[in-house]
């Protein structure tokens, strides 16, 4: 019986040595992957993917104000916040830099990360 268990505990030694060295190895092979990759890469990496949608919601929720509150400042209708922020429809250039100015961001800021969504635009 003594000697099942050296065998087994032997077993359970080397199983756990060979995933140590298994995640060593990851952890190398990614720190390696990180030094060689330029800092645009990096930053690519970091980004957030979102939608206009997402960000302009964001923004807004970030400061606590409510979509009757940037209409009636940017001076539009409940409703086309409402579409800017669903999806269904985008801010004119003009619309978004009074967005951006009611929110204390940079335009460039609510755009950070912003992707292109498929069927919008065409």
């Amino acid at each position: 019986m003594s000697f099942t268990m050296a065998i087994l505990g032997a077993f359970g030694l080397v199983a756990y040595t060979a995933v140590i060295i298994w995640i060593g190895i990851q952890i190398i092979r990614m720190l390696l992957r990180y030094i060689r990759s330029t800092p645009e890469e990096r930053r690519k990496e970091i980004t957030v993917k979102r939608t206009l949608a997402e960000a302009l919601k964001e923004h807004r929720l970030q400061r606590n104000m409510t979509q009757d509150f940037v209409a009636e400042k940017i001076g539009v209708s409940r409703q086309a916040v409402s579409k800017w922020e669903n999806g269904s429809s985008d801010p004119s250039t003009m619309n978004l830099l009074a967005i951006a100015e009611l929110y204390g961001v940079e335009a460039g800021e609510l755009l950070r990360g912003v992707v292109l969504v498929k069927g919008k635009g065409e």
